[in-house]
């Protein structure tokens, strides 16, 4: 099977409350003369305390598009992952030269060259190495990622591999724009990023990190206007349907359970969750539809709270946050979950 042995989490590098972040979207993101109080309560709503920015507040009212903010996207993406990867090989002890694969996910800004190629001659990773960029997954990039580390190293199980996440959410906030969808982004969304060091079976390991035993992604029909992008002159545009929250109720339960029973196991037997932090009323439907106890996804929950949702990459900073802070009892189960554009869920079985 697939080991884990390294998860590391970076950070955009502005920290600013959420009052100060509600203040700069007021002034950048609504129309002149736009009563503020329902992006006010819409803020309040995401139990966002603090997140971090790319940039200061002050200059996001001077990106003049979406190629504006897309260059400050590749430059800072590049410095993000690079500081990233680095620190996750180092505590993997593992050189930049033992990697060979790298899969780069994001949703929030587009390069071609991608940002692992840009980061190959940077990190002194081997010009052989093999690369897969991936676009379009949102906050299931993360998941769905290491689903596809997992299926390269069963195939070549003398590999290392690394996933790298990087989420510049702030970029993509849209100017003159009071729809409820893109209130409720500029009221969760972060910038982060995250690496994964994995490699195969035939690698001694050198950390006690939890292995990938199998995954499991499903499509939900009917759904292709639920969640992702339009892409406008402006950038991406964010789509984000209310009923999120009910096809959770009616889906989620049946994917994980099945899911579950494949691998001789039920609910009750899985020792941690580590959940996308969708946002509270996903956070709450995922509770609801698996039957969980209050505390089950308290690591979520706070990652939420502290730093937002980071897309792709927050699923990633929750499994190395239940790794430092509540790692379960060896060789039981854990699943990693998280839901994107689709809309889609994508499902990680570990073994701690």
């Amino acid at each position: 099977m697939t080991r884990i042995a390294a998860v590391h989490g970076a950070l955009a590098p502005h920290r600013r409350t959420q009052s100060e972040i509600t203040d700069m979207v007021a002034r950048t993101c609504l129309p002149a003369g736009t009563d503020r109080r329902v992006l006010d309560r819409l803020h309040r709503g995401t139990t966002v305390r603090s997140r971090h920015m790319t940039l200061p507040l002050e200059q996001y009212g001077d990106l003049a598009g979406f190629g504006a903010a897309n260059d400050v996207f590749i430059a800072a993406a590049t410095d993000l992952g690079a500081e990233t990867v680095r620190g996750a090989l180092r505590e993997a002890a593992l050189a930049p030269a033992d990697v060979d694969l790298v899969v780069f996910t994001s949703v929030t800004g587009v390069a071609t060259p991608s940002i692992d190629a840009r980061l190959v001659g940077r990190l002194g990773l081997r010009p052989d190495v093999r690369r897969l960029p991936l676009f379009g997954l949102g906050c299931a990039g993360g998941a769905a990622g290491l689903a596809r580390v997992h299926d390269h190293l069963l195939g070549r199980p003398d590999d290392v591999a690394v996933l790298l996440s990087v989420e510049l959410c702030s970029l993509t906030f849209q100017r003159d724009d009071a729809s409820m969808a893109n209130l409720v982004a500029t009221g969760l969304f972060g910038d982060g990023a995250a690496a994964v060091v994995a490699h195969g079976a035939h690698r001694t390991a050198r950390t006690d990190g939890p292995t990938i035993v199998d995954t499991r992604s499903h499509l939900y029909p009917d759904t292709g206007r639920v969640m992702g992008w339009d892409i406008r002159d402006s950038g991406f545009q964010v789509v984000l349907d209310p009923r999120i929250p009910d096809l959770v109720r009616r889906y989620l339960a049946d994917d994980v359970e099945g899911f579950l029973v494949d691998h001789g196991l039920k609910p009750d037997d899985v020792t941690a969750w580590v959940c996308h932090p969708g946002g509270p009323k996903i956070l709450e439907a995922v509770t609801e539809a698996l039957g969980l106890p209050d505390d089950a996804l308290d690591v979520t929950w706070r990652h939420l709270a502290a730093v937002g949702n980071l897309s792709s990459s927050s699923v990633l900073h929750v499994l190395r946050d239940t790794l430092a802070e509540r790692r379960p009892p060896p060789g039981t189960a854990g699943l990693l979950l998280a839901m994107g554009p689709g809309f889609a869920c994508e499902l990680v079985l570990l073994r701690w």
